[in-house]
């Protein structure tokens, strides 16, 4: 139902940004050409999930947090380009596989951050004391943890757009 877009059909105020993500990654997926409809939805995530990459988490903590959410809400695209991006930075198969399948990591550290994401969004942000301490007993920061509330911002416009335009 939802176009996927050209650069040359997109809405004007979407072609920056397309033409940038084809310069990062060499090609137009089909969620940013679909995104594209909404000039405004597609600048927004592509400058928030920038400022994520530029956050004080280490970059696999990132993607724990980027696949919770993505399986949390069910967009198999966003899973799959994860899981990719995993595998580019070298996370061994186990630690994919247990994030794909909703299942505790074996790395401990990495476990903090896929639980405490869990429970920010089980609460809506309203984590307890002693969960918030659980994460921060792991070297995590308190600034670490606004990141996970960026992340979990950011990703979720990223897939709820995604389902809704069937990318």
């Amino acid at each position: 139902m939802f176009t996927e877009h050209t650069l040359e059909s997109a809405p004007p105020a979407s072609r920056r940004a397309m033409e940038s993500t084809i310069r990062h990654l060499g090609h137009l997926p089909p969620a940013v050409a679909r995104l594209a409809s909404s000039p405004h939805l597609l600048d927004g995530f592509l400058k928030l999930s920038a400022m994520f990459e530029q956050t004080t988490l280490d970059p696999v903590a990132r993607e724990v947090v980027v696949m919770v959410v993505a399986t949390r809400n069910e967009c198999h695209v966003c899973v799959e380009m994860h899981t990719g991006k995993l595998r580019t930075l070298g996370a061994d198969a186990e630690l994919i596989a247990a994030l794909r399948e909703q299942k505790p990591l074996d790395d401990v550290r990495l476990e903090a951050v896929r639980q405490f994401t869990l429970e920010v969004l089980r609460t809506a942000g309203g984590v307890v004391d002693e969960d918030l301490r659980a994460f921060l007993a792991h070297g995590y920061t308190e600034q670490n943890a606004l990141e996970v509330v960026m992340g979990i911002g950011t990703y979720t416009m990223s897939t709820l757009a995604n389902r809704l335009t069937r990318a």
